[in-house]
């Protein structure tokens, strides 16, 4: 049953993704997902206050409110992430419109998400990761789509970029050069080392491709000339790791996830990895490689100038 949202709630929410969107602080998949999330939120007070009646009711929000709607969330069969991530976003479009309207949030903002475990990512041993650098090109019939995969998947694990990140790649971008400026989440920018093997894997790509590669063009292209989507990056590695007997864990994020968790195996320093990542948090980074209890006191043990 479709649940009629006052439209003063709707014109609120369409308020705070537009200044959302005009800060950069979101991108379209975030924004898209702020209105999901929210949209079911206000559907479900709707319903909870008895009808559509202005933004009055969102105003007067209380603790019960907030209990009511997580339990009814959680009996409809939401996972505690799930809740977890749709109270982010209330809470989001909480602290926005009580600074426009001039009330007292507290009830929303310190409203706990629910605890569930962390899902860490599992990146590839490294001779998983090298195989699937030699088998990737084998997926297609096509010299130059072979040649067009292993590129992308060399420089997620080479340069550790977000498969979106190596699809913005244009055309002004190559030959790759020494290090690259690349805009990440948030529209966060950050410098990233290119090394041989993913400059090399770019120009073999070039040398085969059958389109021109303008400067303001996709670096990366389809087999029709479009600009490259993820979905048949995806599927390459799907066919990859189905060859190589890896689990369906081996996706093209985690050789991402490769590329800083080897990186830390070899020495490298937590702080510059996050960096290379693009992480706001050092935390975010810890996860991210799976780094161990010893290994954090081998790195402090060596650094802490107290040590």
């Amino acid at each position: 049953m479709a649940v009629l949202i006052s439209p003063a709630a709707t014109d609120a929410l369409t308020s705070f993704l537009t200044h959302r969107a005009a800060l950069a602080e979101a991108s379209d998949n975030t924004l898209t997902a702020y209105r999901r999330d929210i949209t079911d939120y206000l559907a479900f007070m709707t319903l909870h206050k008895g009808g559509p009646q202005g933004l009055g009711p969102l105003t007067n929000i209380g603790v019960p409110d907030m209990r009511s709607w997580m339990a009814s969330e959680r009996g409809d069969g939401l996972s505690a992430r799930s809740l977890a991530r749709k109270l982010s976003a209330v809470k989001s479009f909480y602290r926005w419109l009580s600074d426009r309207e001039g009330f007292d949030p507290t009830a929303v903002l310190s409203t706990r998400a629910p605890k569930f475990q962390a899902k860490l990512p599992r990146p590839l041993a490294e001779d998983a990761a090298k195989a699937v650098l030699e088998t990737v090109e084998l997926q297609s019939q096509s010299d130059w789509v072979g040649a067009r995969d292993t590129a992308v998947i060399t420089l997620l694990y080479g340069c550790g970029l977000r498969i979106s990140e190596a699809l913005r790649l244009t055309g002004a971008d190559v030959p790759l050069p020494v290090t690259l400026r690349i805009l990440g989440k948030g529209n966060k920018e950050r410098i990233v080392p290119v090394i041989d093997a993913a400059r090399d894997a770019v120009d073999t790509y070039l040398r085969l491709c059958p389109y021109d590669i303008a400067p303001d063009t996709a670096l990366f292209r389809g087999v029709r000339g479009a600009a490259l989507g993820p979905r048949q990056v995806q599927k390459a590695m799907e066919q990859t790791r189905l060859q190589l007997g890896l689990p369906a864990t081996a996706t093209p994020h985690a050789m991402r996830h490769s590329f800083a968790t080897h990186l830390l195996t070899a020495g490298g320093d937590l702080r510059a990895i996050q960096e290379l990542l693009g992480h706001a948090s050092l935390s975010t980074t810890q996860a991210y490689t799976q780094v161990d209890t010893a290994r954090l006191m081998e790195v402090y043990n060596k650094t802490h100038p107290k040590a």
